[in-house]
């Protein structure tokens, strides 16, 4: 599973380092040592978090002008032939469907990071 430095998490959930740090001191976000004894968050933790700050009315916002959101997979639903996918970005939530060959090649699951990229009504998720 990965897990994510205090800095990346914050950049995934659209908020300051600072916002993170307080949150994970005040125990809302759990976080452990790496083998360098950086603080991290595992990402299937990030991941919930994120979700649960979406659903809060004064949850983080974010503003792009541009039409690639980073985030986080937060669920991946594969069938045979057809697979979904929701990257929550910020406050924003984007759900995929795509081949699930091409789930299988991004390897993706929840924890990951990806970016949503959106064309019209498509959305197509991209590995950083």
């Amino acid at each position: 599973m990965p897990s994510y430095r205090l800095r990346e998490a914050a950049a995934l959930l659209g908020v300051s380092d600072d916002t993170v740090r307080r949150w994970a001191d005040a125990g809302r976000l759990p976080t452990s040592a790496d083998d360098a004894g950086r603080r991290v968050i595992d990402g299937a933790d990030l991941a919930a978090f994120a979700v649960s700050l979406a659903d809060q009315p004064d949850g983080p916002s974010v503003s792009s002008m541009r039409n690639r959101f980073p985030g986080i997979v937060t669920r991946v639903v594969r069938g045979d032939v057809a697979a979904q996918v929701e990257v929550q970005a910020g406050p924003h939530r984007f759900v995929s469907l795509l081949t699930a060959e091409a789930v299988d090649d991004l390897d993706l699951k929840p924890g990951d990071r990806a970016v949503a990229t959106v064309k019209a009504t498509n959305v197509a998720v991209d590995l950083p």
